[in-house]
This record gives C-alpha cells, structure tokens and sequence, in this order.
C-alpha cells in the first residue's frame, strides 16, 4: 500500500528514475527529461544521448494516472535497452488506450491534428469512385455513403489498402494501379476495405478485433474471391 500511495506523488521524472535503477541496478542513474509534446496520436518516443535520457510523451496521455505513466516508463526504457517489456505493463497500457472515453479522445485529435496525404481517386488506369459506385450497388444496395477515396502517395507492397477512420477514408496501394494489375485485384481490396465500414473494429479488453467473424464471412460473398486472393499473392 505503501509502494502504490509513493507512486501518486511522484513525478514523471522520478517515475522514469525509479524505473530505470530497477531495469539497471548498477548503473548511476541519468539526468532525466520528459517532455508532453502536441502529437496527432499517443505515439511516444525515448532516447539517450551524452548521458541523458530525453523522453517525448503525447500531451494526450499528461492527465493519465501515475500507474498508466509508469508501465509507459517500462515499455519505452525496456526498449531503449533492448530488454522484453514485462507483460503486466503491457496489458496496463493497453487496457487504458482501449477505454471508450480514451479511444473517443484520440479520434477527436486525429480528425483535428492529423492529416490525410493521399492523390486523387482517378489512377493513371483504374478510377476508384467509379469501382466504389459498382460495389456499393452490387454488394450494399447502394446505401453505404462514399468515404474519401485515393490511391497513395507511394506504391506499397506490404499494405496494399486500408480504411482510416479518424478521416473516414480508404487508401489504396498505387502498386495496383497498373495495367499488369487485373481490375479483380482492385476490386477486391477496395471490396475488403469497404467491409470496415459495415463491420467497425470491436474493442474486447486490450484486443482489438479488426476482422470479426461477420466480416470475413462477409469477405467470402466477394465473386472470385479465392482467384483474387491468389493474383494478390503474386504481387
């Protein structure tokens, strides 16, 4: 009781202190900064440099309690010297990011700080409003409204779509727009995106459940499924 009561009056500062002689015992503690930075998400960041530790913290975590800011502490310091983040601290913080109040804030602030970089929806080969328009006929009568559509600024390969919904938008991979690229690829990722808006990520605990059982079965109905997920593979 005494541990946690110490906890509450402690500074950020001394928070990271505490947490670094624990991780390293032996070693002469560091001069210390944590700075509350204005980011467009909770990302944080932690380096040291010349003997000091400088720690960069989303102003969107300052009001969050002392234990939430020492698991952050040991998830950023357990990095910083490439140690396995205890599991305790892990599942604290994230059971903290995945409250409905805190997931309600960071989209607030994405939507405000955050921006979009994405180019127009018309390709050099395929037009992503008029392949939205097709399938929203097609697979949802017609009634799901159009997000912001684009294909991405670089061709990606390891994503090659993916619905923002702190923008409420789809991005698409400009690798697919390519005459090599049969339109049934297209389709089908733009399709998968889609889904995300009919089927919203379901928050259980610290999970976050991005493609529910209703979603993939939803995926399945898509014509050629199987034969656009083998031309996909290829690419």
């Amino acid at each position: 009781m005494q541990v946690q009561t110490a906890l509450f009056f402690e500074t950020t500062e001394q928070i990271y202190a505490r947490v670094f002689r624990e991780l390293r015992p032996r070693t002469p503690v560091p001069e210390v900064t944590v700075r509350f930075c204005r980011f467009a998400n909770v990302n944080s960041n932690i380096r040291m440099e010349a003997g000091k530790i400088e720690v960069r913290i989303s102003d969107l975590l300052e009001g969050a309690p002392a234990p939430i800011m020492e698991a952050l502490a040991w998830i950023l310091l357990s990095k910083l010297f490439k140690r396995e983040v205890p599991r305790i601290y892990l599942h604290r913080y994230r059971l903290y990011l995945n409250r409905r109040d805190v997931r309600r804030s960071l989209h607030l602030v994405r939507q405000q700080r955050g921006r979009k970089l994405l180019d127009s929806p018309r390709g050099k080969y395929y037009d992503l409003e008029a392949i939205f328009e097709d399938l929203n006929l097609r697979h949802f009568n017609g009634l799901m409204a159009r997000p912001l559509l684009g294909w991405s600024r670089r061709p990606s390969r390891s994503t090659l779509g993916h619905y923002d919904p702190s923008h409420n938008a789809i991005v698409i991979s400009k690798l697919l727009d390519c005459p090599k690229v049969p339109e049934l690829a297209v389709r089908y990722v733009l399709y998968h995106e889609m889904l995300h808006l009919r089927f919203p990520v379901e928050h259980r605990g610290t999970r976050r459940c991005v493609h529910t059982p209703e979603f993939q079965a939803a995926e399945r109905e898509f014509p050629q499924w199987a034969e656009a997920k083998e031309i996909l593979k290829h690419l």
